[in-house]
């Protein structure tokens, strides 16, 4: 689309909190209305928050196992990347990164910037993908964390949040060795090139 305040102009039309879009996006920062947050004011039966206490189950690994969690960059908006640099983390040019405790780094034998390949484990089933680079980052032991949407591939279909229904994206058992490749792979995930 070649002119974007007409898109703009649309949301105006249909969301709340969007008056004079294109005018305030060209000042500057501004802030959409937020009933609980502004006004303390909750669209519930009793005009109060609701919160639900859930017992929190214990995370078990098998020895070998860490468990991933995926994150977002500096670059991105939900599923939607921007950018290859996470100025968060401290990573340029790339991705297919993951981070893990320096302490686990060194015990399974890995080092800063090594390919490994990883496999999520979840009833029976394994799902693997290749070619991540090692980052040691102040994780807890046994914690690790990669960006979504490239480890997409690895969350079990079946395992799932108990009331809203969705995929544990921050809680996926995986196994991790180093790739039998070790060269380095483009930023869009591609081999590079010979000529």
């Amino acid at each position: 689309m070649a002119n974007y305040d007409l898109i703009r102009d649309k949301i105006e039309a249909v969301i709340p909190g969007f008056p004079a879009f294109n005018e305030r996006i060209r000042v500057g920062t501004f802030y959409l209305p937020n009933p609980p947050r502004d006004e303390r004011k909750f669209p519930t039966p009793s005009k109060k928050a609701v919160f639900i206490p859930h017992k929190l189950s214990r995370a078990r690994l098998e020895p070998g196992q860490y468990m991933m969690m995926t994150i977002r960059s500096h670059d991105q908006f939900n599923t939607s990347i921007y950018g290859l640099d996470d100025r968060y983390r401290g990573i340029y040019n790339g991705r297919r990164v993951i981070f893990m405790n320096e302490d686990d780094v060194r015990e399974a034998g890995l080092v800063q910037g090594q390919l490994v390949d990883l496999t999520s484990h979840f009833q029976g089933e394994e799902r693997r993908i290749e070619q991540f680079m090692v980052a040691p980052y102040p994780l807890p032991r046994r914690c690790t964390a990669t960006y979504y949407p490239e480890t997409n591939a690895l969350i079990p279909i079946g395992s799932v949040a108990e009331e809203s229904n969705t995929p544990t994206s921050k809680s996926v058992a995986i196994t991790i060795k180093p790739s039998a490749d070790q060269r380095r792979f483009s930023p869009d995930g591609r081999p590079p090139t010979s000529k």
